[in-house]
């Protein structure tokens, strides 16, 4: 009755467990179907800014130099577990990459800060979001902290860069934010844009909205391949909990079989005993 009952106790552990797996794989499904909804249109207002960068510098690049600006890479890896090798990933390719001495490093999300806490390089840990509509809060944390650092760097911070899950590609980016790159030598643009303002107070400008536009790409497509990873690892994670559940639950049938057998035995092993005991008494009256 031991082993049975332990047993029993272990089935309703591991149906408990499976049960918040199943709520997590849900809460990652409604995430990724509401970054799905607006993730494209994020992306091609992206790249219609990156098209005007692109005509803006073809006849104006000149203007953007960074000589001896300090450069600054963003890491964004998860807040929360249960996804698998996200993070592990990430600060794999962050040490198989030759940065440059002087490059600070700045790490977005508690569950990434643990893998980099001894990294001399960091500059800033950043708390990241748990869900889709958090990604602003995080957007100010992150700006916030780059304000910070570029008032306390002795060099101005001119070159930043992103390395992050690119959900469209389904690996891991880096990408440069700042500064904008160059046109294409192929690009040919027959007239000079039109502006309301110098080119170096446009750029300025320009390069404000781009860098807030092509964050809130990055985050919400970083967090959308968190999401699909969490998804597949709490897959995963169920159907192993199931076999096993499976498995135990035949146990618990066969122990329960071999009470049931052991009862049957006793209770015919008390009627023997009953019915020798009445063939002695018929015998001692008679």
């Amino acid at each position: 009755m031991s082993k049975r009952r332990e047993v029993k106790e272990r089935l309703a552990t591991l149906d408990e467990i499976c049960g918040i797996m199943k709520t997590m794989k849900n809460l990652a499904l409604l995430e990724i179907r509401k970054l799905e909804m607006f993730l494209d249109t994020q992306r091609r207002v992206t790249a219609s800014i990156e098209m005007t960068a692109q005509d803006f510098l073809y006849f104006y690049p000149q203007i953007q130099a960074y000589s001896d600006s300090q450069q600054l890479l963003i890491i964004i890896g998860s807040e929360r577990g249960f996804c698998g090798d996200y993070n592990d990933s990430l600060v794999a390719f962050l040490n198989s990459q030759e940065l440059q001495r002087e490059t600070l490093l700045i790490a977005v999300g508690r569950k990434l800060e643990s893998k980099l806490f001894e990294n001399l390089r960091i500059a800033a840990f950043i708390e990241s979001h748990s869900v889709a509509e958090e990604v602003p809060i995080t957007l100010l944390r992150l700006i916030d902290v780059l304000n910070r650092l570029q008032q306390a760097a002795s060099a101005k911070i001119g070159r930043i860069s992103v390395l992050y899950y690119d959900d469209e590609s389904e690996r891991i980016r880096l990408r440069q934010l700042l500064p904008l790159s160059l046109p294409e030598t192929k690009l040919t643009y027959s007239h000079p844009p039109l502006l309301n303002l110098e080119p170096t107070q446009f750029l300025t400008k320009l390069t404000d909205q781009y860098l807030y536009v092509l964050l809130h790409e990055v985050f919400y497509s970083s967090f959308m391949r968190e999401n699909r990873k969490r998804l597949a690892h709490m897959d995963s994670a169920i159907q192993h909990l199931e076999k096993d559940t499976a498995g135990l639950r035949m146990r618990a049938n066969r122990l329960r079989q071999e009470e049931i057998i052991n009862e049957i035995e006793i209770i015919m092993l008390s009627t023997e005993v009953l019915s020798d005991n009445d063939k002695l008494q018929s015998k001692s009256i008679s």
